[in-house]
């Protein structure tokens, strides 16, 4: 959490905008000064303001801010190197929405770096030469995400429904998602 900074100075103090022959009159410089206390914080914001809206480099109480532009659900219990991951990579993985690859990548963001995650899909396109061939994937229309984690413990269940309430965001909404969790 950001707080005052001590001795932070505007950088183009009010009495600096004066009109000479007032920049002299002490009581004017001593109430100025108060202005200028005051508007250097939000100075200092604007000044910076691309590393408030950067997912690398925005306070840590900003990334929940910030989640909300992407229109992503972060988790409490996430480091902040995944949080910000997580919020860095959505514009790109709502492109992918529905998509084999957004959908791998979207389990393995919330599972984490240490997890293995397997998707496999039942649909499929093809092209034949042939008349009448044999129709891609599976008639069933399921997404089967299987995620194996070292050291899982009793975190399983909410990691199921993590992912669960991932996969409804990524998965087509006509489709079936099946989702196993082992110990790795």
């Amino acid at each position: 959490m950001r707080g005052l900074v001590p001795q932070l100075e505007n950088p183009s103090p009010y009495v600096t905008r004066l009109p000479a022959v007032l920049q002299e009159d002490e009581f004017l410089q001593r109430w100025l000064t108060a202005f200028d206390a005051s508007i250097a914080p939000v100075v200092s914001v604007l000044d910076n303001l691309d590393a408030y809206v950067r997912p690398g480099t925005t306070p840590v109480d900003f990334l929940d801010w910030l989640a909300t532009w992407v229109d992503v659900e972060l988790d409490e219990e996430w480091s902040v190197g995944q949080r910000r991951r997580v919020v860095a990579d959505a514009a790109g993985l709502h492109r992918r929405a529905g998509r084999f690859d957004g959908v791998l990548e979207t389990v393995r963001l919330i599972a984490g770096p240490d997890a293995s995650v397997e998707v496999v899909e039942s649909g499929g396109t093809s092209w034949s030469g042939t008349a009448h061939g044999a129709l891609p994937g599976s008639p069933d229309g399921v997404v089967r995400i299987t995620v194996a984690m070292p050291g899982l413990g009793d975190r399983a269940e909410v990691l199921r429904r993590r992912l669960a309430r991932a996969a409804r965001r990524v998965v087509p909404a006509h489709i079936r998602t099946e989702i196993e969790i082992t110990e790795a």
